[in-house]
């Protein structure tokens, strides 16, 4: 990792050798604009300065002001991108070096444009996005060795997030799996507890029953009205006469009988 962030670097610090200041300043006496060259020159300059002293912020100030007065203007515009880069702000860097390259006249430009494009992406741990910038460098420029690196490391990750990505899917669906069964498990055991409850209800409802048929009266004698009491207690009585009259008969002797009533 120590060695794709040189390269990042070491490409964003090339960008602002001083060539790129004699490069405007050759340019501007050409055009007989001296008074722009001076201003710009003022500018790039203090920018350049601030951006080796690390103050990018600053440096990117000066850097947009030229931009505000030469929009499609090469040098400021690569130097603004790699000051915003340096703060991080990769979605604002990235924007600045699209139109870069865009404008970019040389294939130099263009694939140092798309270099620094493929560093905010990767900065940002977007592989495809970072491979693709890559790519158009190597197109502008085969012989971009740090590209070349670059690319080959973006690679790599892509393979790695993907496997890692493979590995969480994978994971959950095996999670997924086991909490399934566990659920089903508790359903059972629920279902289990169910049955044994309703086992234990029907149960207890027959041992109500029983209990309660046994805690039922048990029949009672019928009450004789009076005048059936009288009609039994004469039927006995003539069968009593029938038998003593019959033993009369038999033995020639009166038995006297036990009542019992």
């Amino acid at each position: 990792m120590n060695r794709l962030h040189d390269h990042m670097e070491i490409r964003v610090h090339r960008t602002l050798r001083i060539p790129l200041v004699v490069c405007v300043a050759l340019l501007l006496v050409l055009t007989g604009a001296k008074e722009a060259m001076g201003q710009v020159s003022r500018l790039i300059n203090t920018g350049n300065s601030l951006y080796g002293q690390k103050r990018y912020k600053e440096a990117a100030a000066d850097y947009a002001k030229v931009v505000a007065k030469k929009p499609n203007y090469t040098p400021a515009l690569f130097n603004l991108g790699n000051s915003l880069y340096q703060q991080k702000q990769f979605d604002s860097s990235r924007s600045v070096m699209e139109r870069t390259a865009k404008v970019a006249s040389s294939n130099g430009d263009k694939a140092a444009a798309n270099y620094n494009i493929g560093n905010t992406y990767m900065s940002q741990q977007k592989w495809d996005e970072a491979i693709e910038s890559y790519k158009k460098t190597l197109r502008a420029n085969p012989q971009d060795a740090d590209a070349k690196y670059n690319l080959s490391y973006a690679e790599q990750m892509k393979k790695k997030q993907e496997q890692q990505d493979k590995d969480k899917k994978d994971k959950d669906k095996d999670k997924d799996k086991k909490d399934d069964k566990n659920k089903q498990v508790q359903e059972d055991k629920n279902k289990d507890k169910k049955d044994d409850k309703d086992e234990q209800k029907k149960d207890d409802e027959n041992k109500d029953k029983k209990d309660e048929k046994d805690q039922r009266p048990q029949g009672q004698p019928s009450k004789l009205s009076e005048k059936q009491a009288e009609q039994l207690l004469n039927a006995l009585q003539q069968e009593e006469k029938k038998l003593q009259d019959k033993m009369k008969k038999e033995k020639g002797a009166p038995v006297r009988m036990q009542k019992d009533w």
